[in-house]
């Protein structure tokens, strides 16, 4: 695999909250790579741009989920996963679970929180 650039994809399908985390990560210093509302495009730009960090909504617009592409995103591109949810159904923390992600945030996120899981998953 190649190496994956110090950029975070955001992939989620409410375009405010999506244009919110943007504007967080490169409040951050970081480089924002794309934003994504569907799984099918999250894993086009996670293979287009190979990206440290995914900020992850589980649900999604379209057939697949976020878990369906954190799965296709891990095993080609290999990115730290941070998965946002407001759903703490058993049977959908035990599907994240499955695919090692960074770090699972609940919504509402706070800054801080969304800082640290950010900081803590991107390479030195």
């Amino acid at each position: 695999m190649s190496p994956l650039h110090k950029c975070v994809l955001v992939v989620e399908d409410e375009p405010i909250i999506a244009e919110l985390w943007c504007m967080y990560i490169e409040g951050l210093a970081l480089d924002v790579c794309g934003t994504a509302a569907t799984a099918e495009a999250a894993i086009a730009l996670a293979e287009k741009h190979r990206p440290a960090v995914i900020l992850m909504d589980v649900r999604l617009r379209g057939k697949m989920d976020g878990v369906d592409a954190s799965r296709a995103i891990n095993a080609s591109v290999g990115s730290k996963i941070i998965f946002v949810t407001g759903s703490k159904d058993q049977a959908t923390l035990a599907r994240i679970q499955l695919v090692q992600p960074a770090t699972v945030l609940f919504k509402p996120v706070g800054d801080r929180q969304l800082r640290t899981a950010i900081m803590n998953a991107m390479p030195r």
